[in-house]
């Protein structure tokens, strides 16, 4: 029904490729006052690296540690270094040429991966990620979760829809596949709503899709609004049916990069059944394969 991540990297890197979160030891503008403070109102206190192997020690440090944790399952032994936790690229030019050169440096590590957000992406980074996809490739991840102006405000992203689709073109005239994260059951969306951000996000020129359900994580503004009884969760079945009619409308070569999100287990509030990955997973792949 879709191409997945793992399809892809069997077909471009000849085996399955693991990824490894580390951790730049970045903030994020919606959190320092440059955009605004406090972060999207779902976002934790690690900014989205709850699985980053550890801030206060080299990158690779971290990735020899991420290898070690997967080493059971990965005998091919080929890895993607992921720069998840907050703005991958919210730092000056000399600091983040040192750490995506630090990533790709080891010989089994065969992409770099960022999540950052499409207001930080000056020329200079994206002349710097241009440089480095000539010698490893490299996957830009941007947080759309959503077009629609009203659960933009509402979660506080701090950017306009066309800093997206200019920040998607600008890498793309550039050479580097974009990755574009879609939050499924935000608050006051309805399924066709979330079929129109999986459709313009397309328009855009996304190479990939990140599909996540949203989770209520504890200490953050969402909890709150969840708790006072603002909104509810998605249930596993209403996930699945809105997830499929996203994946339908995707063209075959859009790489699908996740079907779903999972928060840490010691934070999450809700929706508990998200809780079970593996269980998860097993019914939204029958349920696609129908």
């Amino acid at each position: 029904m879709y191409k997945s991540f793992h399809e892809y990297c069997r077909e471009v890197f000849g085996c399955k490729v693991y990824k490894l979160s580390i951790d730049g030891g970045f903030t994020c503008p919606n959190r320092d006052g440059t955009v605004g403070v406090g972060g999207c109102i779902f976002c934790s206190a690690y900014g989205g690296g709850e699985f980053a192997e550890g801030l206060c020690q080299s990158v690779a440090i971290q990735l020899e540690q991420a290898k070690k944790r997967v080493a059971a399952k990965n005998k091919n032994g080929k890895y993607m270094a992921y720069f998840q936790s907050f703005t991958g690229t919210y730092a000056p030019l000399d600091h983040l040429k040192q750490l995506y050169l630090q990533a790709i440096a080891p010989d089994d590590i065969v992409g770099l991966s960022i999540g950052t957000r499409p207001d930080c992406l000056q020329p200079q980074i994206i002349d710097l990620l241009a440089k480095i996809n000539r010698q490893k490739p490299v996957f830009v991840e941007l947080g759309l979760q959503t077009v629609h102006p009203e659960t933009v405000r509402y979660i506080r992203r701090g950017y306009d829809n066309g800093v997206y689709f200019d920040a998607v073109r600008r890498l793309k005239e550039a050479g580097i596949q974009v990755v574009t994260h879609i939050i499924l059951g935000l608050p006051g969306e309805t399924e066709q709503m979330a079929v129109e951000t999986t459709q313009q996000a397309v328009a855009a020129g996304t190479d990939g899709v990140k599909f996540h359900l949203l989770h209520v994580l504890r200490n953050t503004d969402l909890e709150q609004d969840y708790l006072a009884g603002k909104f509810s969760c998605l249930s596993m079945e209403e996930y699945a049916r809105w997830l499929k009619k996203c994946l339908s409308i995707l063209p075959p070569h859009i790489v699908v990069h996740r079907i779903t999100g999972d928060g840490a287990k010691r934070d999450l509030i809700a929706p508990l059944w998200s809780a079970d990955k593996k269980r998860v997973l097993n019914y939204l792949n029958a349920y696609l394969q129908e």
